[in-house]
């Protein structure tokens, strides 16, 4: 049987919003960011459309990582961990995967030495004892990491993976006040290790259209990303991104600073984020299909704010896959280094 990773001993996998959220639709604002990111950065180049996903196997969109020209993306929901890749036009090119059944996978990162990480952390009824993170390794190995909220659980969408490797779970709040965690501990492979409370983000209603549930999406943290060099992170709502300056690992420093508010193009249900591979853009999407895979160029002030101090991490080797799929070049960006695909190469199991 598969391993299933924090699921509760009654949980189904991919559960979807709780039908209590459209209630929120009625607030009108919740705590406020700093007076000057109330106002949406000045209009930068215009969006761009860099394909149309419409592949049946991607109908819930949830997690996305721009490498190069290429993608990998997650879906939201199965009863297996798979991580797609896809090419310039949003055609599948192989998926690999890990014998692991989800429960709820929300977001996607890859860490500094080119393992995927697999934030399955979604949890809309509230009731999860842990989460977990899956890690797909270069070398074809993977890791199961559960983690337990000090003060219950939570539902969360969000993934921030620091250069240095460190995860950080953003929570989904509909009042706006979103909660940040990281481990108390080095993560245990096949064990539990507690969370802390280690920052907050506060969001108010922006007026932008979207979303599954009116204003209170404009509250509601549905992923994150870190540049590929370091310089910024960001999160999104499902009708805004918010875009912080970054210095070196200091994910906790950079939130307590001022981000840049961008409004996204209307979606449905956008929960897909990431930096372009050069860092000066956001790549965004949204569940349902088909689905527009939109490039936001960042407006110069939040490339301005940046750190341009190098980011931590290495190159990690080249490998290819065992089962006939294209050779698929795996590495990470370190600053001032072009980006290279960071990919999977071989079968990914794990069986209890």
């Amino acid at each position: 049987m598969p391993e299933q990773a924090g699921r509760p001993p009654s949980g189904v996998g991919g559960r979807r919003l709780a039908a209590g959220v459209a209630l929120a639709a009625t607030l009108v604002l919740g705590p406020a960011l700093p007076a000057a990111a109330e106002q949406a950065a000045a209009d930068p180049a215009a969006p761009s459309t860099r394909c149309q996903l419409t592949d049946p196997r991607l109908p819930e969109l949830s997690g996305l990582v721009a490498v190069g020209d290429q993608m990998l993306a997650i879906n939201d929901g199965g009863d297996r961990i798979d991580v797609y890749l896809l090419d310039a036009g949003c055609q599948v090119v192989t998926v690999q995967g890990a014998d692991v059944d989800p429960y709820d996978p929300e977001d996607l990162a890859v860490g500094p030495d080119g393992t995927v990480w697999v934030a399955d952390t979604g949890d809309n009824q509230g009731d999860r004892t842990t989460v977990a993170l899956l890690a797909l390794r270069p070398d074809g190995g993977t890791g199961l990491y559960r983690l337990a909220y000090p003060d219950g659980p939570r539902d969360v969408e969000a993934l921030l993976l620091a250069p240095d490797g460190v995860p950080y779970l953003v929570s989904k709040e509909v009042l706006g006040a979103s909660k940040v965690y990281r481990p108390v501990a080095d993560l245990l492979d096949g064990g539990t290790v507690g969370l802390v409370e280690v920052a907050a983000v506060n969001l108010t209603v922006t007026g932008t259209p979207g979303g599954p549930v009116g204003r209170a999406g404009q509250l509601m943290v549905t992923g994150g990303a870190v540049a590929a060099d370091g310089s910024r992170l960001a999160l999104r709502t499902y009708t805004d991104a918010y875009v912080w300056a970054l210095a070196g690992a200091d994910v906790v420093g950079a939130l307590a600073g001022e981000p840049t508010r961008i409004a996204l193009p209307e979606a449905p249900q956008g929960e897909a984020v990431s930096f372009t591979a050069d860092s000066t853009g956001l790549v965004v999407a949204s569940e349902g299909l088909p689905s527009d895979v939109t490039v936001v160029p960042l407006p110069a002030a939040a490339i301005a704010a940046a750190s341009s101090g190098p980011a931590d991490g290495s190159l990690t080797d080249l490998f290819s896959a065992d089962d006939g799929l294209p050779v698929v070049p795996a590495a990470l960006i370190a600053a001032g280094v072009a980006a290279v695909l960071v990919w999977l190469g071989g079968k990914v199991r794990r069986r209890s």
